[in-house]
């Protein structure tokens, strides 16, 4: 048989092909979520996993982050574990009880001794940590006291029950170690000792000076796509789908998966493939109208006087003539 190099037939429909290629092993998707070693949490896989890729949320229920470390530090785990203590945050709520006086308008903050030293944070680290609300905060033993001021200028305003509530909440949130956005930081081996924890802040992740910035990933492809541009996102939104299927033990050319990332990704910003994305951008009217929102796309075509030129499949079958698409796109003339 003759080696030919065309793969595709010439007019194939290849978007159809790959929603098949990939819907229909959709279907059979389980619904249970997969427990990710170490973290935690549920991570969102099957089912639920793909919408949120194809629907491009803006961050996933479940963001995870993979954190590789620079070959003196991965070798080891006692190292690795070192650095997955000081990546992830470490509340004042976890270290210390945060009681708010509303009669005296105060907030006390009691320094847990044994939460603290099993998360090795010291009660100058709190102190540190509480200094961004007040400056000159109040020690009183193991209990930081602190009295809310409102400077208006130079003016001095009135503090009430309501001001202290919220401040006592901002003060719970505060971090007193690690990096805002990661938590649940975890120490897997696989060929190299890594850390995989809860959240997504790569930059921040990256400025340790253990961490190999050139490797980190993450679940999150609106924030790699943020850091590391379209490419790199378009690269995760194939893994991450490749990922799913993986997992649910179901086979799909990797070209199917290739194509949607493409599409989703070639205007320069990811794109959904729902009525706010590709599928709403369809250039016929009929098009759009055969998906969702069919009256909404009708009146506007009318009112702003749309043409349609009929070059997608929707629309032919709708006005019931041939596709142009494979054996459809060939016109052959005749000499009589």
């Amino acid at each position: 048989m003759k080696k030919t190099s065309i793969l595709i037939p010439p007019y194939e429909a290849v978007g159809v092909v790959s929603a098949q290629s990939i819907g229909e092993p959709g279907t059979q998707m389980t619904m249970r979520t997969f427990h990710y070693a170490g973290v935690a949490e549920h991570v969102p896989t099957g089912l639920p996993r793909l919408i949120e890729i194809v629907d491009a949320k803006k961050e996933p229920k479940k963001p995870i982050i993979d954190v590789y470390l620079k070959s003196t530090y991965s070798r080891s785990r006692t190292e690795a574990e070192k650095v997955a203590k000081e990546l992830a945050s470490v509340f004042v709520n976890d270290v210390a009880d945060v009681e708010d006086d509303l009669e005296k308008l105060m907030i006390k903050i009691i320094y847990n001794e044994k939460d603290a030293k099993s998360q090795a944070i010291t009660f100058t680290m709190l102190r540190k940590a509480v200094e961004s609300f007040d400056e000159n905060p109040k020690i009183d033993g193991q209990t930081i006291i602190i009295k809310p001021r409102k400077t208006d200028g130079k003016k001095e305003k009135k503090i009430t029950a309501k001001s202290v509530r919220k401040m006592a909440q901002k003060i719970k949130g505060a971090i007193v170690r690690g990096i805002p956005g990661i938590s649940k930081a975890v120490v897997i081996k696989g060929e190299e000792y890594f850390i995989r924890a809860a959240g997504f802040n790569i930059l921040g992740a990256s400025e340790h000076s253990a961490v190999d910035p050139k490797r980190i990933y993450t679940n999150n492809i609106k924030e790699i796509e943020r850091v590391f541009g379209i490419e790199a996102a378009r690269n995760a939104i194939v893994r991450e789908i490749k990922d799913v299927l993986d997992m649910q033990g179901l086979f799909v050319d990797i070209r199917h998966i290739m194509l949607i990332a493409d599409a989703m990704t070639y205007d320069g910003e990811i794109k959904s493939i729902g009525r706010h994305g590709l599928s709403g951008e369809k250039v016929g009217v009929l098009g759009r109208a055969a998906f969702e929102e069919t009256i909404k796309h009708l009146i506007n075509a009318s009112a702003f006087a749309e043409e349609e030129k009929l070059i997608g499949v929707t629309e032919n079958i709708i006005v019931g003539q041939t596709v142009p698409v494979g054996t459809g796109k060939i016109r052959l003339v005749m000499k009589k």
